[in-house]
């Protein structure tokens, strides 16, 4: 008889609620030795070699490349390749990180006498407290569950996940360790978008030197025109007579002055149309802080400043041009 496709949703459901239950039991009855864990991770001098087999191995990748993406040196050991000449890359100096729901696999048990003998320290997280693998290594993260959530209770599934999230939970207290920094995770991510938020500053995409719209106190609105309109910022900056950042004249400022002055609007003094205490920002500050600001205040432009001068100008055009934005 077919199943309905209730019947199938509520399958999938109590899969998932399976997986969840296990790792809250999981986090009720964590101990110490994952901070043990983290502790050594964090003093470790040499890389973090994150060892497993079948679906624990595909797990394995993943924490190897979260720990490498949050700054821990680290590389994935296929325990069945390791035996054949792989192992030559494992040093003292480094940590094994063994994932294994079974810790008996006749793989991983082969390769503990050398990271005994190398005098590596060995790091396990396994489903068997009884097993080979926890018996002999330094420090064990208990990885057992209860069920596996598979119909067949055949495939490991809420094991794989549970390894996943101690492993997780396990870069996440190293990354506490580290006191690593936004800045400092983007310097790992560089070509991502994330990297170019974090990484890329104000003076990066500003307009500066001969780019920058700048008039001073005195000239007209049309002067100051020719000024926006051969510079493509719709707007420009006005200085005092020591080139001090007065006010910005925008084409929005024009739309208003025309509304008001019509055809006289061309020969109204700059510094009695220009908006006065127009927003600034830094030329050091992140180029996320300038979407930020335009966005709160509804503004497209900002000017950059240092010692009360414009040095730079940058358009929201820019910033997503930069992938900022």
């Amino acid at each position: 008889m077919p199943h309905t496709d209730n019947e199938l949703l509520n399958a999938a459901k109590k899969l998932m609620l399976t997986e969840a239950n296990e790792i809250l039991h999981s986090a009720e009855n964590l101990n110490v030795n994952i901070v043990t864990a983290a502790r050594e991770i964090y003093a470790c001098k040499g890389r973090v070699v994150v060892v497993g087999l079948g679906k624990s191995g595909h797990v394995g990748r993943k924490i190897s490349a979260t720990l490498a993406s949050l700054g821990t040196p680290s590389f994935f050991l296929h325990a069945a390749e390791a035996s054949h000449g792989d192992l030559g890359m494992v040093r003292r100096e480094d940590i094994g990180l063994f994932i294994s729901n079974s810790g008996a696999s006749s793989e991983i048990v082969a390769l503990l006498p050398h990271f005994r003998r190398t005098g590596a320290k060995m790091i396990a997280v396994t489903g068997s407290m009884t097993s080979p693998l926890a018996e002999n290594a330094d420090i064990v993260i208990n990885a057992h569950v209860e069920s596996e959530g598979d119909p067949l209770q055949l495939a490991p599934m809420s094991s794989t996940t549970l390894e996943l999230v101690l492993g997780d939970a396990l870069a996440a207290v190293v990354t506490i360790l580290r006191g690593l920094r936004r800045e400092d995770f983007a310097l790992f991510h560089p070509g991502g978008s994330l990297g170019r938020k974090l990484l890329t500053r104000v003076r990066d995409v500003m307009g500066k030197g001969e780019s920058l719209p700048v008039v001073s106190e005195g000239v007209t609105v049309k002067d100051a025109l020719f000024v926006i309109t051969g510079k493509g910022y719709g707007a420009t900056c006005i200085v005092d007579s020591e080139d001090r950042l007065t006010g910005i004249f925008t084409d929005g400022d024009l739309r208003r002055l025309m509304e008001k002055a019509g055809n006289d609007a061309f020969t109204t003094r700059i510094e009695n149309a220009m908006t006065r205490n127009p927003k600034t920002i830094s030329p050091d500050s992140l180029a996320a802080e300038a979407v930020r600001l335009m966005e709160n205040n509804e503004i497209s432009v900002l000017i950059a400043v240092e010692n009360q001068k414009p040095i730079g100008i940058i358009h929201i055009h820019e910033l997503l041009r930069a992938g900022i934005a």
